[in-house]
């Protein structure tokens, strides 16, 4: 009897752990009607909502600017979104990025079908590079990241482009934020998505 009640002791305890290990729920981060819950660093003007192909999107035009979402920071998470980068256009999806003026200091997955840098969707910026489009400008595609701890995977249409492990953790914390690159690009996200991962949940999937 004392060793069965061990055991189920044990289950007991143990039911919460298995739990933890379960990722956490998709949330929506964009509303579909405003920007609330984004924070431009500089520029705000070059973010606006519209109506692209039957839906509501987030585009960036015009100057430089990243627009950051505000509402949590990514330690062990996902990002995916829907993107639609146009002819001769760069743009980026940010994550454990610190918000401040310029470029931010943090890891960015590349959106990029025709620009003249090389470097194309589906990369790790500055440490993974991809240099073949996997969508045409014009066309919608889905980014998917997964960061979990220092291994980054990035997927794009469901088939992984970039499989890093950064040895350094250069970053390890902060937000999310898309890029408008510069004055000749224009960029459409939907449908965004985040949530949080338990520690090791990118080498289940």
């Amino acid at each position: 009897m004392k060793l069965r009640t061990v055991l189920l002791a044990g289950l007991v305890l143990a039911l919460p752990l298995c739990a933890g290990d379960k990722p956490g729920k998709w949330i929506k981060m964009f509303n579909g009607k405003t920007l609330d819950g984004w924070k431009a660093n500089e520029h705000p003007d070059s973010w606006t909502v519209v109506k692209e192909d039957g839906k509501m999107c987030i585009k960036g035009h015009d100057a430089a600017s990243h627009l950051f979402w505000m509402t949590k920071e990514c330690t062990n998470c996902e990002f995916k979104a829907e993107f639609k980068i146009m002819e001769g256009s760069n743009s980026g999806m940010y994550f454990r990025t610190a918000f401040g003026p310029g470029f931010p200091k943090g890891y960015e997955a590349q959106v990029n079908a025709t620009h003249r840098d090389p470097v194309k969707t589906g990369s790790l910026y500055n440490f993974h590079k991809n240099l073949e489009s996997p969508t045409k400008p014009g066309e919608w595609g889905v980014q998917h990241i997964i960061a979990d701890g220092n291994h980054i995977i990035i997927k794009v249409n469901d088939k992984v482009i970039t499989d890093f492990v950064d040895e350094k953790n250069t970053f390890m914390k902060g937000y999310i934020a898309l890029q408008q690159h510069d004055p000749k690009s224009s960029v459409f996200y939907k449908n965004l998505m985040f949530r949080e991962i338990p520690p090791a949940a990118a080498a289940k999937k």
